[in-house]
């Protein structure tokens, strides 16, 4: 199904094609099957590479402008592609974890389906945020933000002197700054 969608959106001729859109079109006729292939030899599952290559020109359809400075148009496809398939994977990663934890919630505490979705999407946000980051430095930024220890809590529990915490502290909220802008 996701392929009559994308060959809909991308090979059906629209009456009067802006130049933007020629270029995707063009882009999606002359790579598409190399992309598709590309991903089938990096993933287990036909299905996901289907739908990856998909995203991938979908992704593309919100930054046209990119098309004009386009050198090397497989490579910037299997970036665009890897980005994309490192987001995939990091929200599940992040998914399981979170069902994980409510999982043990008793029946009353576990959140509304509505809320679930939004805390999820917080969590992937957050993590792609700190993304990069030392493993003590994220640590000690996500037990003072999310558990609400206060910084000589988190000396103790990491084994480290109040001045890292610190240190780790203002490393972690200058990384989300600049990740930011």
């Amino acid at each position: 199904m996701h392929s009559v969608i994308a060959r809909r959106l991308f090979v059906s001729s629209p009456p009067t094609p802006s130049a933007p859109h020629a270029d995707i079109r063009a882009l999606y006729i002359d790579h598409h099957a190399w992309l598709l292939d590309w991903l089938r030899k990096r993933l287990r599952h036909g299905d996901n590479a289907a739908d990856l290559a998909q995203d991938t020109f979908v992704h593309i359809l919100g930054k046209p402008q990119r098309l004009q400075e386009l050198r090397q148009p497989r490579a910037w496809l299997s970036t665009v592609a890897h980005g994309l398939l490192v987001d995939r994977v990091r929200r599940q990663r992040v998914e399981r974890a979170y069902l994980q934890a409510i999982a043990h919630l008793p029946e009353a505490g576990v959140p509304s389906p509505e809320s679930q979705l939004i805390l999820l999407e917080t969590l992937v946000r957050v993590d792609a945020l700190l993304d990069g980051l030392r493993p003590k430095v994220r640590m000690a930024f996500l037990m003072s933000r999310l558990e609400g220890l206060s910084y000589k809590d988190i000396a103790e529990r990491l084994a480290i002197s109040l001045s890292s915490v610190e240190k780790y502290m203002a490393t972690a909220i200058r990384h989300c700054y600049l990740a930011q802008r």
